[in-house]
């Protein structure tokens, strides 16, 4: 298909512009599309190394945290790396795991509307696990029990209690 303004090149760009309710839709190569608009047009990504991904994930920190600051930003440094807080917000990168725990109260609550929870859950390999899947499922046996001692069912929290106990018996814990 060619450009829709010049007519000449093949059209590489489709535009498409709602103003008000109204679409409107225009094709162009890429010359064209770099004339009428101020944004960058490229067929490449080479040219987007300097995009600022990062910044994008230091700006939603800010935005979600703007309310609930409790330290001022300059104060808060990771133990290990001794990143500043302010320096992530510009980068959007970490510099180590314990960043996470250092930042946790501003990071924690835009990491669990993202991804749902902060906790990642995945896969687990065949070989090793066995043993995660155990301790899962002891974490849930002892959820279960708090429950059934607070619902008043002993007899019910006694056989829980015990298969809590052959399973670390199992694990050696």
């Amino acid at each position: 298909m060619l450009c829709e303004r010049c007519n000449k090149n093949e059209a590489t760009v489709h535009m498409v512009k709602i103003i008000n309710g109204n679409k409107s839709e225009v094709r162009l190569c890429e010359k064209c599309a770099a004339d009428i608009s101020d944004i960058p047009v490229s067929t490449s990504f080479e040219e987007f190394d300097g995009f600022p991904l990062q910044s994008i994930l230091g700006g939603l920190v800010d935005y979600y945290n703007k309310n609930t600051k409790t330290q001022t930003e300059s104060d808060i440094y990771c133990k290990k790396c001794g990143m500043a807080y302010n320096e992530f917000k510009k980068t959007g990168l970490l510099g180590c795991s314990e960043c996470y725990e250092s930042f946790s109260k501003s990071l924690s609550p835009i990491i669990k509307r993202v991804q749902g929870d902060v906790e990642h859950i995945g896969k687990i390999p065949e070989k090793c696990g066995k043993e995660i899947l155990e301790r899962n499922k002891i974490l849930k046996l002892k959820e279960e029990l708090q429950k059934v001692i607070l619902a008043e069912e002993y007899e019910r929290a006694a056989e829980i209690r015990d298969e809590i106990k052959i399973l670390q018996d199992k694990l050696g814990e």
